[in-house]
């Protein structure tokens, strides 16, 4: 008995130590999708972001079904995905897109080296429409139909391999 009493706390931080080691190594998803999705967008009306690119407001966003994007100019992975937004753009894809927490001569040079496919881009500087678009972070996409409502969101950077699936989401949303 006495070994059992001696040996049990060894055998019970072995077991702790177990289950720490595979939650760690197999986390949970960081994800943190929006309750919009299904809804129509949340009324807003943003001043350009850029020099020479209109605002954005909740009105544009109607009409034909395209892709928002949520970006800033001080991220790494919005600048990882420039391309694909190009090619999105060179197969047909209106896409407009709101700055957050940015200045408007960081904006603009990000465009210059990366590229513009927006159509139009508003400045969010205190987060307001990002966080009521249910967005955690950037860069994030939500496509829109035609009637307002947000039909998919695309949390983190698109990739190369994300391209046909938004193509196909874009004209399921026609």
């Amino acid at each position: 008995m006495k070994r059992v009493v001696i040996w049990a706390p060894v055998v019970l931080f072995a077991l702790f130590l177990g289950m720490a080691v595979f939650r760690l190594s197999n986390p949970g998803s960081t994800d943190v999708p929006s309750r919009l999705v299904g809804q129509r967008l949340p009324a807003f009306a943003l001043a350009p972001a850029a020099p020479g690119k209109p605002g954005l407001a909740t009105a544009d966003l109607a009409g034909k079904p395209r892709l928002l994007n949520v970006f800033a100019s001080w991220c790494v992975p919005c600048a990882a995905e420039s391309p694909q937004l190009l090619a999105l753009k060179q197969a047909g894809v209106e896409i407009d897109a709101i700055a957050i927490r940015d200045r408007p001569a960081d904006v603009a040079d990000f465009l210059r080296r990366f590229g513009d496919p927006y159509t139009k881009i508003g400045s969010d500087p205190e987060s307001q429409v990002q966080l009521a678009l249910g967005s955690s972070g950037v860069p994030e996409s939500f496509i829109i139909d035609a009637k307002g409502v947000i039909r998919h969101q695309h949390i983190g950077d698109i990739r190369p391999e994300d391209v046909t699936d938004i193509l196909r989401r874009i004209e399921a949303a026609r």
